[in-house]
């Protein structure tokens, strides 16, 4: 997949283009990109583009937290055959630009854009003005057609990024899968923690996380870890570590059931299947450790599933 990250010097030819914010792809995201992947057999390359720069951080004190960092959101569309991800500059400049000018500008002159796909309730542009029927409205002008699509429901409720955010902040890790199609995951370097687990039997792996990154609450998760040697299961905690003196960093922290191997400054896929228990603070070592091998029996035997709707 060709990647356009972060500038605006770029010049597509035939694109069939789906434009949103696309984070987390979930499962209406999932249907854009499917009705773009239809164009291909006429020559149009599959376009995804979206915004480098979650809008909420240029007008706001704080950051929105993001279900995908970068690499996560280019790992999913490259496994979903996207042909080319466009990651536009989201400045005040971008911000300020009248909708009819992102159609001539961006949607013709950068995209060269035969097919644009969009939600029913898609707007862009200065002051969200922009709306699929002004790309009706300029359709025939610029030669290109409008597809707009339907939200896609769950449970009798729109699927959409902030949805996503509440169930992955509430830690219904089953309902996250649903409404993604996949397990919420973790892509992260594999980095030196203080090597605990290796002293109780029980090594584990520590993972940076992105500070934009959304993380589920506290606590204990069955994972699935994605290695070259194959797939494994996983018991995951996400905490500061209460049991042991001097630990207060939020931290990833994964063992991974059956593995010995080194994989110290690799980046490692964990996903999370299900939430087990909160974060608790035990009285010695020993309980911990007692406590760490019953996760691990209930992570070896419990059913998972990884497969998209």
């Amino acid at each position: 997949m060709k990647q356009i990250l972060n500038t605006e010097e770029f010049c597509l030819k035939d694109s069939a283009v789906c434009l949103g914010k696309f984070d987390g792809i979930h499962r209406g995201h999932r249907l854009l990109i499917e009705e773009i992947q239809k164009y291909k057999k006429q020559k149009l390359q599959a376009v995804v583009f979206t915004f480098a720069l979650h809008p909420y951080t240029l007008f706001s004190r704080g950051e929105a937290k993001l279900i995908d960092t970068t690499e996560e959101k280019i790992e999913k569309l490259e496994k979903l055959d996207v042909d080319v991800l466009v990651s536009y500059p989201f400045t005040k400049e971008t911000a300020s630009m009248e909708p009819e000018d992102f159609i001539k500008e961006v949607l013709i002159k950068k995209l060269d854009a035969k097919v644009v796909v969009v939600g029913k309730d898609f707007h862009f542009g200065y002051q969200r003005k922009g709306n699929v029927t002004l790309l009706r409205k300029h359709a025939a002008e610029y030669g290109y057609k409008v597809v707009s699509l339907e939200k896609i429901q769950e449970d009798n409720h729109v699927i959409s990024s902030t949805r996503v955010r509440h169930e992955i902040k509430s830690g219904n890790m089953k309902k996250v899968t649903r409404l993604l199609g996949e397990p919420y995951f973790i892509l992260g370097e594999v980095i030196h923690g203080k090597q605990l687990g290796r002293t109780i039997g029980m090594p584990t792996i520590n993972q940076e996380v992105e500070e934009a990154k959304i993380i589920p609450p506290k606590g204990v998760y069955v994972s699935k870890v994605f290695l070259p040697e194959g797939e494994y299961r996983g018991v995951t905690n996400i905490g500061n570590k209460p049991t042991v003196s001097g630990e207060h960093k939020l931290g990833v922290e994964t063992h991974i059931i059956g593995y010995n191997g080194d994989l110290y400054g690799k980046t490692v896929k964990v996903s999370l299947c299900e939430f087990v228990r909160s974060e608790q603070k035990f009285s010695s070592l020993e309980e911990l450790k007692a406590q760490m091998h019953r996760d691990m029996e209930y992570a070896k035997n419990i059913k998972i599933s990884l497969q998209e709707d």
